[in-house]
């Protein structure tokens, strides 16, 4: 095996190793009494919340609250609890918008419902959320997904795009298709030079893209290229897992991206060749190439 291919296939190993992780965690029920939600101040009025799974922006102001993302439905009391003790405002959260549909993004969904949020997020995660169906690398990776219940699901959906004018912000979620998944929206907070980019930017290596849900690299890759270019070069950038980042490690990780791509399809290439000789030296070969590569 070519040394390009061991490269990929280390770092495709460590991205499962991390949803496998996260997988046999959900099975696992942690103790939600332990996890605790660490708030930062991002810029003005926008934070950052983390707690256990995806992170959480918020616009907290005069006018309410916007989350984006609600992270596990056991934490949304502590959520609460932690942009109360901001004591900006006493008005609840008005919005959530979800940046996919995974239940470490969408966990909370129901709690935040009914507690009167408004849910928004792009027309492919209610339908996911919906019907459910598999989560998966299109390979060896792969975990049933539940349809979930009726308050669960958005109540305001779009295809491209959608603005929450809340607390002076203009705040924009654009839907990049076909990356982590094929409902991503990345969210904007313009005034604020903040961007939110979901699991399409994430800091804790090689991403995990669910194929078996619309994703693809090279939609995680023009995602974040087309992302870059409408940011200001000081854009604070919060990533869907991860520590506070700007647009150098943005860059950094497409870099990543776009070269692993490259190893791969070098990869593939260079087996491709190697079982198109095998098969003109012995033509009995050529149903075994065939029979291998459909394992793949």
């Amino acid at each position: 095996m070519c040394k390009e291919l061991r490269t990929w296939m280390i770092l495709s190993l460590v991205g499962a190793a991390l949803l496998c992780g996260t997988a046999t965690w959900a099975q696992q029920q942690p103790d939600w009494s332990k996890v605790q939600i660490k708030t930062t101040k991002i810029s003005g009025n926008i934070y950052m919340l983390e707690g256990q799974g995806g992170n959480i922006a918020a616009s907290v102001g005069e006018d309410g609250i916007v989350i984006v993302d609600d992270q596990f439905a056991p934490l949304a009391e502590k959520i609460q609890a932690a942009l109360k003790d901001l004591k900006i405002t006493d008005k609840p959260v008005r919005f959530v918008i979800n940046t996919h549909y995974h239940g470490d993004h969408t966990g909370g969904n129901v709690p935040f419902n009914n507690a009167g949020s408004t849910l928004i997020a792009h027309d492919n995660v209610r339908k996911r959320l919906e019907t459910g169906g598999t989560a998966g690398n299109g390979g060896s990776i792969k975990m049933d997904v539940k349809p979930a219940e009726k308050a669960a699901l958005p109540i305001i959906t779009f295809e491209h795009d959608v603005t929450v004018h809340l607390n002076g912000e203009d705040i924009r979620a654009l839907h990049f298709p076909s990356g982590h998944t094929d409902g991503d929206s990345i969210i904007f907070f313009p005034k604020n030079n903040v961007v939110h980019m979901g699991d399409d930017f994430v800091r804790y290596g090689f991403p995990f893209i669910d194929v078996a849900s619309g994703g693809s690299v090279q939609g995680m890759i023009d995602a974040m290229e087309k992302a870059t270019v409408q940011l200001p070069p000081d854009v604070k950038v919060i990533p869907g897992h991860g520590a506070l980042s700007n647009l150098d490690d943005v860059r950094a990780f497409t870099k990543m991206l776009k070269e692993t791509s490259a190893v791969v399809q070098k990869g593939h290439q260079r087996s491709q060749n190697a079982g198109a000789d095998e098969a003109g030296k012995n033509p009995c070969a050529l149903g075994k190439m065939e029979k291998r590569f459909r394992q793949r």
